[in-house]
C-alpha cells in the first residue's frame, strides 16, 4: 500500500495487523505539510477507517520530526484571496471526524501545523526529544487550522498563550 503515496508510507502492522501505521515521509522538508501529503493523509485515513480490519491507526514521522509545519514555501506567495477562495487549509478538519482512534507518535519537532496536526488525534504519544510549538508569531501571523483553540484545551489558557505570542516551544 506505501507504494501508492509519495509523502507517505502506510502499512498494517501488529500481531493481527489490526493496526494502521502511517508514517509522514518528506524527510528533507522535515515532514513540512504541502497540499499534496495532507491530501494522501486524508486518503490513506479514510482508507483505515473504511478497512473493517484496522481497529485504531497510528501517525507518525521520523526521529527528527514528526512535521515542522505547514510547507511555508508552498504558502508564501498566496494572497489572502487565493486562501479564502480556494479553501486552503479546508481538509485538516476532517482528520478530527474520523471515527477510529488515531494516535500521534511523536518525536522531534511538532511545530504550527505539525502540533496541530498532532493535537487532532485522539492521543498524543511523546517521545524524549518531542518539541511542540506554535511559532507562527515569529512569521507575522498566527496558528490556523484551530491550533489556538485545541493548544488552549490541550496545555491550558495561560501556556498556550504564552506559547503562540512568543513562539517557544515546550518538550513531552
Amino acid at each position: 500500500a506505501g507504494s501508492a503515496f509519495q509523502y507517505l508510507l502506510v502499512q498494517k502492522t501488529g500481531a493481527q495487523k489490526n493496526v494502521g501505521l502511517i508514517q509522514l515521509n518528506r524527510p528533507q522538508a522535515l515532514n513540512a505539510l504541502c497540499e499534496g501529503l495532507m491530501a494522501e493523509l486524508q486518503q490513506a485515513l479514510e482508507a483505515m477507517e473504511s478497512d473493517p480490519q484496522v481497529g485504531a491507526i497510528v501517525l507518525t514521522g521520523s526521529e527528527k520530526a514528526f512535521a515542522a509545519g505547514a510547507d511555508i514555501k508552498e504558502m508564501q506567495n498566496k494572497t489572502f484571496q487565493e486562501c479564502y477562495n480556494g479553501a486552503f487549509l479546508e481538509g485538516w478538519g476532517k482528520i478530527s471526524v474520523i471515527r477510529k482512534p488515531i494516535i500521534a507518535a511523536v518525536n522531534g519537532y511538532a511545530l504550527g501545523g505539525g502540533c496541530e496536526l498532532a493535537m487532532m488525534c485522539d492521543i498524543i504519544y511523546a517521545g524524549e526529544k518531542a518539541q511542540f510549538g506554535q511559532p507562527e508569531i515569529l512569521l507575522g501571523t498566527i496558528p490556523g487550522a484551530g491550533g489556538t483553540q485545541r493548544l488552549a484545551r490541550a496545555v491550558g489558557k495561560s501556556l498556550a498563550m504564552e506559547m503562540v505570542l512568543t513562539g517557544d516551544r515546550i518538550s513531552a
